[in-house]
């Protein structure tokens, strides 16, 4: 029947999110057929305002509607830190701490060679555009606790080991294996706050400045 075919088709859609299994795609998809015809075409505008009218910051590649995001453009941050998250959804959640007020790098994804994620799957080069122009001091390394953010962290600091910079990362003071999208911001906040020199030995050891 042709109604089969077009439920099976928004079911499909909605199977291919992450984290959506069969059964949810087909409560979302029933849930869309029961709703009104206006509350569809809210949320079909809002998934088209999002491909649309969103970017990459040009700069920190934050998500945003212009070509610097806001705070790349407010000049009451402090331009000389660089804090290095993941995702726009890890720097969100950072920002709603209010413990930072300098600026942010979006990596996009995680050093992972086993996923077949590689240097060139990171926002690495433009980090270190951003490094060499001589006006960033510190890199806050501000990446998941589990073994890809760690890895990712060994990568960024072997990468900016002959630049005049600090590289510090998140007290420990964060669950291992936790998510940063999911802390609260007590925990956040602290974190930031309790920040330290990412030492130790060999590549490990920051860079002297």
């Amino acid at each position: 029947m042709a109604e089969d075919v077009i439920l099976g088709e928004l079911i499909t859609a909605f199977s291919k999110l992450p984290g959506i299994g069969a059964k949810s795609a087909e409560r979302l998809a029933y849930h869309v057929l029961k709703i009104s015809r206006s509350e569809a075409m809210e949320l079909a505008e809002a998934i088209r305002r999002v491909k649309d009218d969103l970017r990459r910051c040009s700069e920190c590649l934050n998500i945003c509607e212009r070509e610097l995001c806001e705070i790349c453009e407010d000049d009451s941050r402090d331009s000389s830190t660089v804090l290095v998250v993941e995702q726009p959804k890890d720097l969100r959640a950072i920002e709603g701490s209010g413990a930072y007020q300098g600026k942010y790098h979006v990596l996009g994804a995680t050093f992972s060679p086993m996923d077949e994620r590689g240097p060139e799957h990171l926002s690495l080069d433009r980090l270190l555009e951003r490094c060499r122009s001589g006006q960033v001091k510190e890199v806050i390394l501000a990446l998941n606790p589990d073994f890809e953010g760690d890895g990712t962290t060994l990568l960024i600091t072997e990468s900016l080991a002959d630049q005049p910079v600090s590289v510090t990362r998140l007290a420990r003071g964060l669950p291992s294996g936790g998510q940063i999208e999911y802390m609260n911001q007590s925990i956040l906040r602290d974190a930031v706050e309790g920040r330290g020199e990412f030492g130790g030995s060999g590549a490990f050891k920051s860079p002297a400045h």
